[in-house]
């Protein structure tokens, strides 16, 4: 069962047709890695597998794919623009495990004042809402968290997995077509201090997302947390290992 598969290639696709892609480095030993979970007759084989790219516009196209049999799948998929931008991020938590499925679709800010939010909110509103609509918000999540997400932060539990396959795989679709549509229309900034600006809240966000990454559990437990450290900072949220690279 790979539930998210058609999303990673559909992402990809677009990407391809809409960009000038070219490979984002993956460091040694991350491009795929085997494990197992469970014991006795519910063990199951898990592989990682991560994919990188990179555009004109775009520092890091990344993801890390999961699969695990029909109770472990999971799709983290994250664009960071470069930081000549003030483009969102664009995030894709797809996660399938044991208790149900978690959905968390965003273009996640760089700012909240207005004027940003006219510009890169109100045009996801409509399939923000259309969505919203059809799919239950997923709960209270970490008050810590909410200056990461958008008004559009799309969150949900849904029970069945034709949802995810439907609902949630149009949504997906939505989303990344109004990101590419930012990206097309994006200028560099000019101004130095926006360019600070949009500096410390990549940084910002790379630190919070590295601290707080929820899949650091399961990757420990499968692969020991010497690799999955190295995997969080090193490629996931890797922006302090770049910038570091380049003094």
């Amino acid at each position: 069962m790979t539930l998210y598969q058609p999303f990673l290639d559909y992402a990809l696709t677009q990407l391809e047709q809409s960009l000038n892609l070219s490979p984002y480095p993956i460091p040694d030993g991350f491009t795929q890695k085997q494990g197992t979970m469970g014991k006795g007759q519910r063990q199951e084989d898990v592989i990682t597998t991560s994919y990188g790219f990179k555009a004109d516009k775009l520092r890091q196209i990344r993801a890390a794919h999961v699969q695990g049999g029909a109770a472990l799948q999971v799709l983290n998929f994250v664009i960071f623009p470069e930081l000549a931008y003030d483009l969102p991020f664009f995030g894709a938590d797809l996660v399938t495990l044991p208790g149900g499925h978690l959905i968390a679709l965003d273009m996640q800010p760089l700012f909240h004042h207005q004027a940003y939010q006219d510009r890169y909110t109100k045009p996801l509103l409509p399939v923000f809402h259309q969505y919203q609509q059809q799919l239950p918000w997923g709960g209270d999540f970490p008050e810590e968290a909410k200056p990461f997400f958008s008004p559009c932060f799309l969150w949900t539990r849904p029970q069945e997995t034709e949802k995810v396959e439907t609902l949630v795989f149009e949504a997906f679709k939505a989303y990344l077509q109004v990101y590419l549509q930012f990206v097309d229309q994006a200028e560099p900034v000019q101004d130095a201090n926006r360019q600070h600006e949009i500096l410390q809240a990549h940084r910002c966000y790379a630190q919070y997302r590295a601290a707080k990454d929820p899949a650091r559990g399961m990757f420990t437990r499968l692969y020991g947390s010497e690799w999955t450290e190295e995997y969080i900072h090193g490629f996931l949220f890797d922006l302090e290992r770049q910038l570091a690279a380049t003094c």
